[in-house]
C-alpha cells in the first residue's frame, strides 16, 4: 500500500554544494515541494539542471527542483513551511536578514505567517541577526533551527556535485544568549522532529538534539584548525596526513614526502592539538560540560584521529570549502568560524594565541580576496557603461 504525506511548500536559499545535496535529499522525500534560490548558478541549473556524483546517491545527471528563482523577492510569492538557508556565513558582504529582506518586509509579512527558519551555516552565531529581525516583526517568539552540518561536498563546475559516502545533520533549537538548556520543550521536540523526518525519508542521517550550540561548537573544532590550515598551506589535508605508504603507489597523490615526515609530526600535528586544546578550553568557559552529549574532553583525540583516517585514505580527494573558496578566489567563512572565537575568548579571558595567529593570518586572505571581488565588480560595471556608451 502506498503512503501520501501532506507536501507542504518549503525555500532552499542559496544552491552551492550544500544547498544542492540537501535540496536533492529533501526532494527524495516526497513529503515537500522545492524552490531554490540559485544566484551565481542560476542560468546553469534553469536549463540543464545539477549532476551529482555520489558514493551514496548514485550519478544523477539534469536533476531539477520542483521550482528554481533567481532571487528571493521572486520566490516570495507563497507561504512556505520552513525556509533552509544554506548560503556562506558572510557578513563582510551581507548578513541573513539582508539575504531574506523580502520575507521579512511588507507585503510579505502581511500577507503570510512567518516560516520556520533552518541555517545550514557554518560557524558560530551566525542565527543572531537574524533572531534580532524576526524580534523587531512583533509576532512572537521567532523559530530558528541551526544544524551542524558533517556533509562532504563540493561544487566542482557550477551545476556539478561532488560527494562522498556520508552526510549527517545535527538539529536542535535556536534559543537566543542561551548555551545551557538541555531539555526540548514538547512544542520543540516535535518542530525538531518533523524537520528530521523530512530528512530521514528523504535518505540522510539526522539527529536531533536539546541544545544545539554545543555541537555546533565541535563542528567549528574541524574549521577551525583543519580548513583553516588547509587554506594557508594551499594544501588538502592530505598533505598533512596521509603516508606515501597509503597511496596505492600513485605518488601523485597529496601526501607527506618522506624527506621531512619526522618535522610535520613534530610540528605541525602538534600544533593542531594546541589549537584544538584552545578550543576546548574556550567551551568549558561557555559552560559546556564534559560529558560524551556536550563537549568530552576526548574531542581533541577524537578529531584528530578522524581526519587522520579520513585523509589518509587514497580515495579521499575532498577540499575542506575555505580552501576551495579560496582557490576560486570567492571570500571565506573568516568571521563566523574564527573571529567569532577570537571575540568570545577575549570576553570570557580565554588566551588563544593559536587561534589568534590562524584569524590574523586569514584576515589578509580575506581582504584580498575582498579586494578582487570588489575589483571585478568594478570592471564589469565599466564594461557595462562601456557597451551602453557604444551603443548611445
Amino acid at each position: 500500500m502506498t503512503i501520501t504525506y501532506p507536501v507542504a511548500d518549503i525555500l532552499v536559499v542559496g544552491l552551492g554544494a550544500i544547498g544542492a545535496m540537501y535540496s536533492l535529499i529533501l526532494q527524495r522525500s516526497g513529503m515537500v515541494r522545492v524552490t531554490v534560490v540559485a544566484r551565481s548558478n542560476y542560468e546553469y541549473v534553469k536549463n540543464e539542471g545539477l549532476s551529482f556524483r555520489s558514493i551514496k546517491y548514485g550519478q544523477i545527471d539534469g536533476w531539477k527542483p520542483d521550482r528554481v528563482c533567481q532571487s528571493v523577492a521572486e520566490a516570495g510569492d507563497r507561504q512556505y513551511a520552513y525556509v533552509f538557508v544554506t548560503t556562506k556565513a558572510i557578513p563582510e558582504l551581507a548578513q541573513t536578514p539582508k539575504i531574506l529582506e523580502p520575507l521579512l518586509s511588507k507585503p510579505y509579512t502581511d500577507l503570510y505567517a512567518q516560516p520556520i527558519y533552518i541555517l545550514m551555516q557554518n560557524g558560530l552565531n551566525v542565527e543572531h541577526e537574524l533572531y534580532e529581525s524576526l524580534k523587531r516583526l512583533g509576532k512572537g517568539e521567532p523559530k530558528i533551527v541551526s544544524a551542524a552540518v558533517w556533509t562532504c561536498a563540493n561544487l566542482t563546475a557550477p551545476n556539478v556535485v561532488q560527494h562522498t559516502a556520508f552526510d549527517k545533520l545535527v538539529i536542535g533549537v535556536y534559543r537566543h544568549c542561551d548555551y545551557l538548556t538541555s531539555c526540548n520543550k514538547p512544542e520543540e521536540q516535535v518542530l525538531l522532529d518533523d524537520i528530521a523526518g523530512v530528512f530521514l525519508r528523504g535518505g540522510s542521517i539526522v539527529e536531533v538534539v536539546p541544545e544545539i550550540q554545543r555541537m555546533k561548537f565541535t563542528k567549528n573544532f574541524w574549521n577551525v584548525a583543519f580548513a583553516s590550515y588547509a587554506t594557508l598551506t594551499g594544501f588538502t589535508l592530505s598533505a598533512i596526513f596521509r603516508p606515501r605508504s597509503a597511496c596505492s603507489g600513485d605518488v601523485t597523490l597529496p601526501h607527506v614526502h618522506p624527506v621531512s615526515a619526522d618535522l610535520i609530526e613534530a610540528y605541525t600535528i602538534p600544533t593542531l592539538r594546541a589549537t584544538l586544546d584552545e578550543l576546548l578550553q574556550l567551551g568549558r568557559a561557555m559552560g559546556f560540560p564534559d560529558t560524551e552529549d556536550a563537549l568530552p574532553s576526548s574531542v581533541v583525540d577524537t578529531s584528530l584521529k578522524t581526519i587522520r583516517a579520513m585523509y589518509e585514505k587514497p580515495e579521499t580527494n575532498h577540499k575542506p570549502s575555505m580552501l576551495l573558496d579560496a582557490e576560486q578566489g570567492n571570500p571565506i567563512e573568516v568571521e563566523v568560524i574564527l573571529g567569532e572565537v577570537v571575540r568570545m575568548g577575549k570576553e570570557l579571558n580565554v588566551p588563544l594565541p593559536h587561534v589568534d595567529t590562524l584569524y590574523a593570518l586569514l584576515l589578509v586572505v580575506q581582504n584580498q580576496l575582498l579586494r578582487k571581488c570588489d575589483s571585478e565588480v568594478r570592471n564589469k560595471r565599466l564594461t557595462k557603461s562601456s557597451t551602453f556608451e557604444a551603443h548611445k
